[in-house]
């Protein structure tokens, strides 16, 4: 596989010859009623707004729709402190002859991640936390798409397998939090691999990221809900009633606040360890992503724009490399 062209290191001036995936096609009008069109195009190292398609050109991007992959060539420009493509040349690529390794987003080989959660898995204790964490990863099918599915579809971890990595992460750090206050880590561990499952359902990921229509309808906090009710109905005998009880409670209170997507707010210590520290992986990934963005800061600039996954700007010293 070809090694795609890197979005995030764009040139001003320079020319660009490619294949990229249409993210989104955004149609706007001017103040005279007519319309334009600007292509957000992707690879798998990011993505990037094209300069937009004025009324007499718009016979260039006709019919094209968010999903669709083309071969463009163009030049990088500057407009107020952020690349962009003024397209020369566009064309449709059929999707069979298409690498959609090469255009979405990856977080690469996800063996390691695996091996550090079946670490984890293995050093449970027999019981009630393990028989119901089992019973989702011990499913082949549910691995497959578990490793796959990306941890959004435009937030932290928008990548393929960024689920998985966001779970790992979300381990490590409830981990350490759980052993300073003396908190039940199995049972922590059952929320942190069963925290997200609603995800697979909430998201499709053959291409663009984007919700399903259940994931829009339910979201993926219920749908986990959901999810666990219906494997934990396969286990015989099944679980005291009390222990359904405390590990739908992790699932459906890991947002933390009603207003962000939680039912319940975290009521005991082991769902505000989950809750902190999967808020601790997401905001720490945009935070790290938002200062790696070039196109986040006007040239010499220690102060970004506003971010909005984080709604605040982000500082990364004079030298763009930290805060050093």
């Amino acid at each position: 596989m070809t090694t795609p062209l890197d979005l995030t290191a764009l040139a001003v001036g320079a020319r660009i010859q490619d294949t990229f995936l249409v993210w989104e096609v955004e149609t706007r009008s001017q103040n005279d009623g007519s319309q334009f069109v600007i292509l957000h195009v992707a690879n798998a190292s990011g993505r990037v707004k094209t300069a937009p398609f004025w009324s007499s050109e718009l016979h260039k991007v006709e019919g094209l729709v968010k999903g669709d992959i083309v071969r463009l060539s163009g030049d990088v420009s500057d407009y107020r402190g952020a690349r962009q493509l003024k397209v020369l040349a566009i064309d449709p690529v059929p999707r069979q002859s298409a690498d959609l390794s090469r255009l979405v987003p990856s977080v690469g080989d996800v063996a390691k991640y695996w091996a550090t959660l079946d670490k984890w898995r293995q050093e449970m204790r027999e019981g009630p936390w393990k028989r119901a964490v089992d019973v989702f990863y011990g499913d082949p099918d549910f691995r497959r798409d578990y490793e796959q599915c990306p941890g959004s579809t435009g937030n932290h971890h928008a990548a393929l397998g960024g689920l998985l990595q966001h779970t790992v992460e979300v381990g490590a750090i409830a981990r350490t939090i759980a052993k300073t206050c003396a908190a039940d880590w199995d049972l922590v561990l059952a929320g942190v691999l069963l925290h997200d499952v609603g995800k697979l359902e909430s998201y499709r990921w053959d291409g663009i990221f984007e919700m399903t229509d259940v994931g829009f309808l339910i979201g993926h906090v219920a749908l986990g809900a959901r999810a666990l009710d219906r494997r934990l109905a396969e286990l015989e005998p099944p679980l005291e009633e009390r222990d359904e009880w405390l590990l739908q409670h992790l699932v459906l209170s890991h947002h933390g606040e009603l207003e962000f997507g939680s039912p319940v707010r975290p009521m005991t210590v082991e769902a505000e360890i989950l809750h902190t520290a999967d808020h601790a992986s997401a905001t720490t990934t945009n935070m790290a992503a938002a200062i790696a963005g070039r196109d986040n800061f006007e040239e010499g600039e220690s102060v970004s724009k506003r971010i909005w996954t984080l709604e605040r700007k982000v500082y990364r010293g004079p030298a763009g490399g930290g805060t050093k």
